[in-house]
């Protein structure tokens, strides 16, 4: 059997490619997988950027794998460090996540999506949270999806498990691009260069505070970020970079970043 998960790195940015066939599903070993590669992605002082997407053309990712469940995996067991699909409770995941949909997208499979930052789709790609049709609930989608779209389009999905086609994804906004197949890496690519050529801690920076003042009120968020009692904004506010920005920008240069 080949591996589930593969990597390569590309300069600053990490590329995660589930490949499991024919669908690739993911199971408790392969979501234990995912939760390593992100926490040494988020630890690795060389790595800015990380793209996941899926191989083959058809799938991204159905989500929970249900023929390993009915074999005894269980629902409930050991999902890694970082939870179902290795991102959503990884903590103090403070880089950028690209993720690059290359075909259908629902159950888990949106959730992993819905743990990225920024959703590029082929044109292909459909969307959808059928749990509702297995007696289950998507628990994690039913917690960020209302908060990303419209709250009755959220609950419509939910509820009754429609499919949308990337181009109603776009309208309703959790998709940021739709591109033609043969250019959905091409283009993710580029976003993800133009990010790892920015400032790595000014992007920690962004990430920290965005989770932080997800159910914070408006002061209260800013007061943490201006007395800097966020680690990131903390090390953003006393680094060479954020110096070397001031002098580049004074200087008519572009700036060289060194993540310190």
């Amino acid at each position: 059997m080949t591996h589930p998960v593969k990597t390569e790195i590309r300069g600053h940015v990490l590329e995660v490619t589930l490949d499991r066939p024919k669908a690739n599903a993911v199971d408790l070993a392969t979501s234990r997988i995912m939760g390593d590669i992100f926490a040494n992605f988020r630890d690795d002082q060389n790595l800015r950027v990380a793209i996941v997407t899926a191989a083959g053309e058809k799938f991204f990712c159905p989500g929970w794998d249900l023929k390993a469940a009915a074999d005894g995996d269980e629902v409930d067991g050991d999902y890694g460090v970082g939870g179902f699909g290795g991102m959503q409770e990884l903590p103090n995941l403070n880089k950028p996540i690209i993720c690059a949909v290359n075909g259908i997208c629902c159950g888990g499979g949106l959730e992993i999506a819905l743990s990225t930052d920024i959703i590029i789709a082929a044109e292909h790609a459909t969307f959808a949270l059928p749990e509702i049709n297995s007696g289950t609930v998507a628990d994690a989608a039913s917690i960020k999806l209302p908060k990303r779209i419209p709250y009755h389009i959220a609950m419509e999905m939910l509820m009754t498990g429609r499919w949308l086609d990337a181009q109603e994804a776009h309208r309703w906004g959790f998709v940021n691009e739709v591109v033609p197949a043969d250019n959905l890496m091409t283009r993710t690519r580029e976003i993800a260069d133009r990010i790892a050529a920015g400032p790595p801690l000014v992007m920690a920076a962004i990430k920290e505070i965005v989770r932080d003042a997800e159910d914070s009120k408006f002061q209260d968020a800013l007061d943490r970020v201006t007395g800097r009692k966020l680690p990131t904004v903390d090390t953003l506010y006393g680094s060479e970079d954020m110096i070397e920005g001031f002098k580049a920008f004074a200087e008519k240069r572009d700036p060289i970043w060194k993540g310190q």
